[in-house]
This record gives C-alpha cells, structure tokens and sequence, in this order.
C-alpha cells in the first residue's frame, strides 16, 4: 500500500509518522497524484502541533502542496491525462486533501499543469508562497511601481515571494530580520533594503530610507506587540496586512497612528483566494507568467528525502532556512 504521513495526537515532530494506508479512487472532479515533492508550510506545523485555525481529527493527515504526475481521475475532468506533470495549489482544508503522501487525491481547480522549465522541487515549493503574497500586495494592497513595501519575519517562503512579486510590480522592498545573521542573504534574495531589528531602530531607518513618507505597505506574519511598531513606520493612507499570528502575545491596539495617518489593518489568508473563482484564475495566471518567465523563481533552501519528514519539520520550525523546506518522495 502506499504511504502517507499521519499523526494520532498533537505535539512537536515527533509525532509524525510514516504509514501504509489504502487510498481511495478519486472521486469526481478529482485528480489522483503519485507524488515527487512536497512543499513544507509553516501553517502544518501549527495544525499538528494544535495552535491553528482548524483543528485536527485524529488520526490525521496534513500538508498543503506536492508536485507529480497524473495518476487517475475522476468524473468530470477532461484536461488532463496520465503522466501530466502538476503541481498542487493550497486546497481550503489540508485534512480532507493532504499532500504528505505517495499518492494523494486533490480536486482538480487546485491541480496545475506547472511550467515545463519547473523541476518538481521547484513546482512543489510554489504555490502557497506566489498565492499568498499574490492575494495580499497584489489583489488587496494593489501595490504599484513607486510603492515601498516593508515584509517582516522575512526569510519565509513567503517573505521571499513577496520580494519577487513586489519587484515585479516596480515598489521597493525593505525586509526586516531580528539579527544580523540573515542580512546578506536576504539581500541576495531581492530585498532593496534589510534592518535587522535588533541593531537598528526600525523606525528611524525606515523613515531614512523613504524621505520620512513611510511605507505604503506592510506585510507581516508576525502580529502582536510589533504591530504597534510597524504601524509607526507606515505612510499616510498605508495598509499593514496581518497573515499570521507567530506571535503568542497580545499587542495593544495603536490608535493613535491608525486614526492620524488613516491606516487600514487588515487580516488576510490566502483561503481569500483559493475560494473566489475569478481571483483564483487571476492568480494562476500571474504565477504561471512568472514562474515561466523566471520573473518569480522559488528559492529552496534545503531538501530533504520522505523517510526524514520529522528532520525536515524539525529544521522548518528551527527558522534556520532562507526560502522553502523541501521533501522529495
């Protein structure tokens, strides 16, 4: 039987585990993947560990992206054919169409037939990062040529993304790090600009950098008590996007710099996406024009094979990587 990865209670990697279960048919409108890599998110650690929007049902599976090959399909689906290499977009709930598996069954409005040039590894690091940095500077934030751009937490997956998607547009990205031991390879990433936020004063600095404007746009994984901060090196008008809550602790709410710049806070999941039709087209293409062009290249920062996917989560959660974790099957 094939393999897939579960976990029966919630805990730290450990509780991952490596076992043989029947897969069903897909069923129509499905499309069945024998994998080649998956693509490690930092909301699948939350979920195994019980810190995330949706609670698991035990025992559970998990994951949000693959790539492979077209194995089987369901009723329904007319484009696609046996041995077409696809990668997998972000489905609303990773329980019902895990990717941590050999063969995994995903409706086919979130199977796409990924650019020729894309190794699976590359396919498979993909589509959680464009989607969610996509959805938020593009869609919502309508980011410009002339635009600044502050990502915080920035060596993620999608702090990387968001650097591609950003210069793509022609607005000048400044990353924030804490230490200065990520500040050259952030730099070699794309980013305009790094301050490592416990050396520099963050706000000085940006102010620096923007002739005392602020930055139109904040994108931050973050939350809590840095959010009263990151509002302060903000432009007049600006909107700060709020896509994670890597913070435990409560903030207090900065009125004051919300009130006098006229700011929007905004709270943002990449489900915002994946759950409108036409923004899901609009997002596709986009990626797939970058991804093809090499405008948007994901940057791996390691890979490890499918027997060592508690290693592999383990370095993910040790926030040593630049880019995306990577496991090959």
């Amino acid at each position: 039987m094939p393999r897939a990865v579960r976990f029966h209670a919630y805990g730290d990697a450990s509780v991952l585990r490596i076992e043989e279960i029947a897969i069903r048919p897909p069923a129509s409108d499905e499309v069945q993947i024998a994998v080649r890599a998956i693509g490690l998110n930092r909301a699948e650690s939350m979920f195994r560990s019980g810190a995330y929007l949706q609670e698991a049902v035990f025992p559970s599976q998990l994951g949000y992206e693959a790539a492979g090959v077209v194995h089987a399909w369901g009723a329904g689906v007319s484009d696609l054919v046996a041995g077409d290499a696809v990668s997998v977009i972000p489905t609303p709930d990773m329980s019902r169409w895990p990717t941590y598996g050999e063969f995994i069954n995903i409706p086919s409005k979130y199977v796409v037939k990924h650019p020729a040039n894309l190794s699976f590894e590359a396919a498979a690091a993909s589509w959680m990062q464009y989607i969610t940095a996509w959805g938020a500077l593009i869609e919502l934030a309508g980011l410009r040529a002339g635009d600044t751009l502050i990502v915080s937490a920035a060596s993620s997956s999608v702090g990387i993304a968001a650097f591609q998607v950003a210069r793509s547009v022609g607005a000048t990205v400044i990353a924030t790090t804490r230490t200065s031991d990520k500040v050259q390879a952030l730099r070699d990433a794309g980013a305009h600009h790094v301050i490592a936020t416990a050396d520099e004063d963050l706000v000085a600095r940006v102010r620096e950098l923007t002739g005392g404007r602020g930055a139109r746009v904040v994108f931050d994984p973050i939350g809590g008590p840095a959010i009263a901060t990151l509002v302060e090196c903000m432009a007049v008008g600006g909107i700060l996007l709020e896509y994670g809550a890597l913070s435990e602790q409560t903030g207090p709410f900065p009125q004051f710099a919300v009130l006098g710049k006229s700011l929007t806070i905004r709270g943002y999941l990449y489900t915002e996406v994946v759950a409108n039709d036409a923004a899901l087209a609009r997002a596709k293409t986009f990626i797939t024009d970058g991804l093809q062009s090499g405008v948007l290249t994901p940057l791996i920062s390691r890979i490890f094979p499918f027997d060592e996917i508690q290693g592999a989560t383990q370095f993910l959660e040790s926030n040593q990587q630049i880019g995306k974790v990577v496991v090959t099957v």
